[in-house]
């Protein structure tokens, strides 16, 4: 499989065209800094670099002279350095393949890519997620209203939502809850909520104790999200359950959708989580390109989505695809968060959806935590004396977790005679790397820690 470099330190956009090129069958790896991406090269050696050429710590031109000398290709986008001059320099002086300025076409760069780096037959990965038939649902996202199912810490519904009466978990929903049982770990203290007054407590040691710990009535219960989410996303997918988890932190709200145990959609009241500033910050659309479409979608009560693509700006294609990705985005988004509070409530159905991502809960897990978990908290989560073992009852099969080789080679070193150190210098990775696999793994039951 031919491996990728992206490097920008644009977050969203990194992942969305992460997502794109491993959909299209391609190996990939990114960066958020030069230096960063310079050692990947020298130790990864990719096929092909994607290239911003502004980054933090280097100009993406300084990167390109030292992926010359590795005889490593490279492709540049940017957004500030624009024009003929700019493109004939990239292409003249610097030896790239091709220049895309922002915005671009995802599709126009995926074909440069694929033509200096062919993808073999048979490799191209499956699409992310499902589409039915439906252009609604880019809408129903792009308003990004909370359904008004569930209450989030007794706040009213927003404005053209109506609520939907909650109905309390049956017998045989407690009991699936109860007979997930994942092993228990040992308790953290913090800060616990309880009507009204904050006292000290520990963490429920698993998402099956966290449900149950949580003061509820008519089937919602609620918590602290703290470190609980990747426990909690288990718990829906172990139990099979349909329903929604809401997360509140401040003003922000997000829902995420289940349904047989699978996140299939997301919401959240978030501007910045809106399709159109999506598209803008995933280099699609400009900013002017948006504000000619809302001040039009405004005037001509159309969605701002349908005035894009009467513009030209957006094929339905087109919007299906970054709708799918703004979802994730949002999915991924919660794995940030170690404040705020969650909200959990059980449906007959979930939201019913034009689009719904496909997307294992177990692979969600990993990428959040290894994107998002910040070293600081990685540290915190595996101190470096712990030493992980096999968990005996594990969350997920190892088969359903999508491993690259040297974590493959990894896990079974993780036997309980090593520490979290030893485990980071055997890895030759840098350590957050390493920590993130870990905790992934951890979060996931099928390692524990001693």
């Amino acid at each position: 499989m031919p491996r990728i470099l992206v490097v920008d330190d644009n977050p969203e956009l990194l992942t969305l065209l992460s997502s794109s090129f491993e959909e299209a069958g391609y190996q990939v790896q990114t960066a958020a800094r030069g230096r960063t991406a310079l050692d990947l090269a020298r130790k990864e050696k990719p096929d092909l670099a994607v290239i911003d050429v502004l980054l933090p710590d280097l100009m993406g031109f300084d990167v390109a002279e030292a992926l010359k000398r590795l005889r490593i290709p490279f492709i540049f986008m940017s957004g500030v350095h624009k024009g003929g001059k700019a493109s004939g320099n990239a292409l003249g002086k610097y030896g790239a393949l091709a220049y895309f300025e922002k915005p671009f076409e995802r599709t126009a760069l995926l074909e440069a890519v694929a033509k200096s780096v062919p993808i073999q037959p048979g490799t191209r990965a499956e699409q992310a997620f499902d589409v039915e038939a439906g252009p609604q649902v880019a809408e129903a996202a792009e308003a990004m209203q909370l359904t008004g199912r569930i209450d989030l810490l007794g706040n009213p519904t927003l404005e053209g939502t109506s609520p939907v009466q909650l109905k309390p978990m049956d017998r045989e929903q407690v009991a699936r809850m109860r007979d997930s049982r994942p092993p228990v770990a040992p308790p953290v203290m913090q800060p616990v909520v309880h009507s009204g007054k904050v006292t000290t407590g520990p963490i429920p040691p698993s998402a099956e104790a966290a449900l149950q710990s949580i003061p509820g009535k008519d089937g919602i219960r609620r918590g602290d999200v703290r470190d609980n989410l990747p426990q909690l996303l288990a718990a829906f997918y172990t139990t099979k359950e349909t329903g929604e988890l809401g997360l509140m932190k401040g003003q922000v709200k997000k829902i995420i959708y289940f349904e047989g145990g699978m996140p299939v959609f997301a919401l959240s009241n978030l501007v910045a989580d809106r399709l159109g500033q999506f598209l803008v910050r995933a280099g699609k659309i400009d900013e002017g390109t948006l504000k000619q479409a809302a001040d039009e979608a405004a005037t001509t009560k159309q969605r701002t989505g349908d005035v894009l693509i009467l513009m030209g700006a957006l094929t339905e294609e087109e919007r299906l695809y970054y709708v799918g990705q703004q979802i994730k985005s949002i999915l991924y988004s919660v794995f940030a968060w170690e404040e705020g509070v969650y909200t959990l409530s059980f449906q007959a159905r979930a939201r019913k959806e034009a689009i719904k991502l496909d997307i294992h809960p177990a692979n969600l897990i990993m990428r959040g935590i290894k994107k998002l978990y910040k070293p600081d908290r990685l540290k915190r989560l595996l101190p470096d004396s712990a030493r992980p073992i096999p968990s005996p009852e594990p969350s997920f099969n190892l088969s359903d977790v999508e491993l690259q080789a040297w974590e493959a080679h990894l896990l079974p070193k993780c036997d309980g005679s090593k520490t979290i150190s030893d485990l980071v210098r055997a890895a030759g990775k840098p350590e957050p790397e390493v920590l993130g696999t870990l905790a992934g793994l951890t979060a996931l039951r099928v390692l524990d820690l001693r």
